[in-house]
């Protein structure tokens, strides 16, 4: 039986075991909730909770546990970030208008509360991207206008995986006076995210894109110096510090703070391992396919990530025609729209050149030779395709 290549770890990664096991007593012997704070059943889900904010707050270098708050995933702090800040803005001045400068390669979690607020009278700036995915500095800073209370920048593409250039982002916001948001679903396993160093105010995280469980976020929210305020979105308990209201998924929490602590520790060896097996592939493909360039800079990206155009095949046959390699043509979450990469449109590419786009992920437990049978069915799913097969 032909085996299975997955190299979509854009889209998700697998769990790794060390996760699991840590996991795994907090699913039975471990089984109280969170805020049971009257016996040891709670007690013990408390200090689980406890340590793994700990853990998330060391890797990526925050000053205070209580900054850490958990949440359901990178959607969910999005949409706490941006529409936090927004109504805490209206309700503290009293006015129902506010500017948002975000670009136009985010992630749909990010553009999508952006457009609720526009109908709630607030305004937006969608600044452009270059052909190389890498937002401009002096373009955001045009972008800026009085009453600019926010800015949102991702830090490394879901799609094309450019990274973006955060630390400059954070300065410029911090002298402007604009709170600084970045969704870093995509980053934490690839590149260091040290919230003082790059003046970053929020950062929203999603454990399933660096070996943790599904189901389970953070969002990192300044509390010391000029603390950020927000309203919350989900009400109905106080939990995590009255901003996110629901029972602790505590297995999962315990499971998202081993895989940000080893997402920190293992990061560079792992980076020129993964790096190298993207290289690997690039040049086996553009070695033996005509017509194949690549999406976006490929030197400032995710180590693990290629985004392909294949020119005259379209990427939704050809990942029909290769049904045990897992790749995708963009985000997971949009592959039930019918419309092209707003990525890729964003980045200058034709409505054709982005159907021929293929996104390929690889992860920490890609091997030379899960690489090596990809390139090969690749190369003769395009010839086959090519040839009206």
């Amino acid at each position: 039986m032909k085996r299975a290549v997955y190299l979509d770890h854009q889209a998700t990664t697998p769990t790794d075991p060390r996760v699991v096991e840590a996991m795994l007593p907090y699913f039975s012997e471990h089984f109280g909730n969170a805020a049971s704070r009257a016996h040891a059943f709670g007690w013990a889900a408390e200090g689980a909770v406890a340590e793994a904010r700990e853990r998330v707050r060391a890797a990526i270098g925050a000053e205070e546990a209580a900054e850490v708050i958990f949440t359901s995933g990178a959607t969910e702090s999005n949409n706490l970030a941006l529409r936090g800040v927004a109504l805490a803005y209206a309700k503290t001045t009293g006015a129902s208008r506010g500017h948002i400068i975000t670009t136009s390669i985010e992630h749909h979690a990010v553009l999508e509360p952006c457009d609720a607020l526009v109908r709630e009278g607030f305004s937006v700036t969608q600044v452009r991207v270059p052909a190389n995915g890498i937002v401009e500095v002096a373009e955001v800073e045009r972008a800026f206008r009085a009453d600019t209370i926010l800015v949102s920048v991702m830090a490394a593409n879901n799609e094309v995986g450019t990274l973006q250039p955060i630390s400059e982002l954070g300065e410029l916001c911090r002298a402007r006076g604009a709170i600084f948001h970045t969704d870093a679903a995509q980053a934490l396993s690839a590149v260091p995210i040290q919230v003082e160093q790059s003046k970053l105010d929020l950062v929203s995280l999603s454990a399933h894109k660096f070996y943790g469980p599904k189901g389970t976020g953070a969002l990192y929210v300044r509390r010391h110096g000029s603390p950020v305020r927000l309203v919350s979105q989900v009400l109905g308990g106080g939990h995590e510090l009255g901003l996110r209201a629901g029972t602790l998924n505590v297995p999962g929490i315990v499971g998202m703070g081993v895989a940000a602590e080893l997402a920190a520790a293992e990061r560079e060896e792992e980076n020129q391992r993964v790096r190298a097996l993207r290289d690997r592939l690039w040049a086996r493909l553009s070695a033996n396919i005509s017509g194949i360039s690549v999406n976006g800079e490929l030197e400032r990206r995710l180590p693990g990530n290629l985004n392909l155009l294949i020119a005259r095949v379209r990427a939704d046959a050809l990942m029909a025609a290769l049904p045990l390699l897992a790749i995708s043509s963009g985000a997971a979450c949009s592959s039930n729209r019918p419309l092209p990469s707003h990525v890729l449109g964003a980045l200058g590419l034709s409505v054709e050149d982005a159907a021929c786009s293929i996104r390929l992920g690889i992860g920490r437990f890609t091997t030379e030779e899960d690489v090596d049978l990809a390139a090969e069915r690749l190369e003769r799913g395009v010839a086959r395709l090519r040839n009206g097969g």
